[in-house]
């Protein structure tokens, strides 16, 4: 199948790239994210060290002391890291914001790496802006799942499940919307299923932490749903 990349600043090099051998390896080096039928993929590993990836956005919801969001390595392989060390109701968002996406299925690679306040997070979704959207974490501090909506910067718990996952462990969350149904798996287990009407429209998919967790992400893949 057909794969497009969807980085613009991909597409930009290859408009620009010449014969010689050396702009060729530029824009191989630029590929992380494409687009494969209804999947967008991320891995990661051609992104650049200590930079956003291609076609995200950092900000945050609240007061944020730093926004500190970039590529990072673990062992051999890249990852995004949140490393900002925020503190209270200050929310750190990762969002990729060159599509927005109604009806998907978002599953993504999280580690809990560090954090005296919070740790863990999660993904973001039906993203409006940095005071709208819906969000599904895990704290293993806390040893919870839960689902949120975040409304004019305010943040609703929806629903909360316990869960057993430990810091500095990999696990995989999915998180599948469909209209106004949701549901939320840890490591291939659904915990949550319910429904809301908040968000309607289609919206960005990105990442979340809180306050001062450090977190890795990796392997994001989003599927529309038709």
């Amino acid at each position: 199948m057909k794969t497009t990349v969807i980085s613009f600043a991909v597409l930009l090099s290859i408009l620009a790239c010449s014969n010689s051998s050396s702009n060729n390896n530029q824009v191989e080096n630029a590929i992380s994210d494409s687009m494969i039928g209804n999947d967008t993929i991320f891995n990661f590993e051609n992104e650049e060290i200590g930079k956003l990836p291609a076609g995200f956005s950092a900000t945050a919801t609240g007061n944020a002391k730093g926004i500190n969001w970039s590529v990072v390595n673990e062992g051999d392989n890249k990852v995004v890291a949140q490393q900002a060390n925020n503190s209270g109701s200050c929310y750190n968002l990762l969002v990729f914001d060159k599509q927005s996406y109604g009806n998907f299925k978002a599953t993504v690679k999280i580690k809990a790496v560090s954090g005296e306040e919070d740790q863990g997070g999660g993904l973001v979704w039906r993203y409006i802006d940095k005071d709208n959207y819906y969000i599904a974490r895990y704290n293993p501090l806390e040893n919870n799942f839960r689902f949120y909506k975040v409304v004019s910067g305010n943040r609703k718990q929806l629903k909360s499940v316990d869960s057993e996952i430990k810091s500095g462990e990999w696990f995989t969350m999915t998180v599948e919307m469909n209209g106004n149904n949701i549901s939320c798996s840890l490591n291939g287990n659904k915990m949550i299923e319910t429904s809301d009407d908040t968000f309607n429209s289609a919206g960005q998919i990105g990442f979340w932490t809180k306050a001062d967790a450090v977190t890795f992400f990796d392997d994001l893949d989003i599927t529309k749903i038709e």
